[in-house]
Order: C-alpha cells, then structure tokens, then sequence
C-alpha cells in the first residue's frame, strides 16, 4: 500500500529493515547506541563493527542519545548507506508524554535524512516492540508525523517506507493509513 504527500512517495512493506535498498534506515535504538535486541540487535549485526565504532565515538562526544532525539551513521556493511538511530519512548500508559516522543523520534529522523541529503528512508516500528509502545497508537503517531514533515518539506525525501516485520503489523499499519487518508480527505 503507498500513498504520495507532498512530492514523498510513503510506502508500507513487509520485510526486513537490515535488507532495505533505501539511502537510510532507521534504527529503534535505546539512548546508550550500543546495540539491543529486536530492530536493534539485528542492524548492529548487520553492519558490523564499523557501526558500533561510529556509536562508541557519539557516546563519547555526547553520551549516547536522549529520548525522542536521532543521531546518524554510515551503514556499514549494510546495502544502505546510512543508520539514523532514532531513540523511541519506554511506554508508561500513556502519561509520560509518549506520544509526542514518539513523534519527535520520527520528526528528528526525517530531519536528519533532509540535511544529509538523504533522498529514501526506511522506518521500523519503533517503540513498539521491547518498548511495548500499543502499535496501533504508533502507527497513527508515526504516519502523521511523516505526512507532516513530507507536505511541509516538498521535494525533501523521494521515498519514505515503513518496514514491518510481521503481517499483523503489517496490517496494522494499513489500517492507521486508511485512517490518515480519510483524515486527509475531511
């Protein structure tokens, strides 16, 4: 399923973020960047060492990467060319200003893919694995948030893709852009 913002191409897959031919990927990172499970654990391997390396030498000059902030690398061994480590919200219940974390995480990744030229980019679903952020909640955050940066920013990005891991998020995922569009149309 794909839609067009703006001159952004945004594109649903069902895949694996590690494979994706996109300029960058992101990566749902924790604040330390050295690796984790799920997204995480997978583009680290992935890469290699050369991306912990550049991680080590981020976390020396700043101390890792505050929540709802992104940090970029190169890709490593990776097909794309850069990692941009986004760090999404630990899910609280919803009071602890998620949801706007949440956003700045996808907002901040953008930003970052615009001034490094980036022209495609690949999400995950960040937040909602380990971090047990309610998927259909973050699906909606996120799509927002890349309709508005895309129709505010045109000719930014060419292309901008969500890659979800299983076919539920996958469904997810369609449902919450069923829901932007007609949110668009009103």
């Amino acid at each position: 399923m794909e839609v067009t913002w703006g001159e952004t191409r945004v594109v649903l897959v069902l895949g694996d973020i590690t494979e994706q031919d996109t300029e960058a990927i992101v990566n749902a990172a924790n604040s330390s960047l050295l690796g984790g499970g799920g997204v995480d654990g997978a583009i680290h391997r992935a890469a290699g060492p050369k991306l912990h390396e550049e991680c080590l030498a981020i976390r020396a000059r700043q101390g890792g990467c505050p929540t709802g902030e992104a940090v970029i690398t190169s890709g490593g061994n990776l097909r794309a060319r850069y990692v941009i480590h986004a760090v999404g919200p630990i899910w609280h219940g919803g009071h602890a200003g998620e949801a706007d974390l949440l956003r700045r995480a996808y907002t901040n990744s953008l930003r970052l893919a615009k001034e490094h030229g980036i022209k495609s980019i690949a999400f995950p679903s960040i937040s909602t694995g380990a971090y047990r952020f309610p998927i259909a909640q973050a699906a909606r955050i996120a799509l927002s948030a890349i309709r508005a940066f895309a129709e505010a920013n045109p000719g930014a990005l060419a292309e901008v893709r969500m890659v979800l891991y299983s076919p539920a998020d996958f469904r997810v995922y369609e449902d919450a852009l069923r829901q932007e569009l007609a949110q668009q149309a009103q």
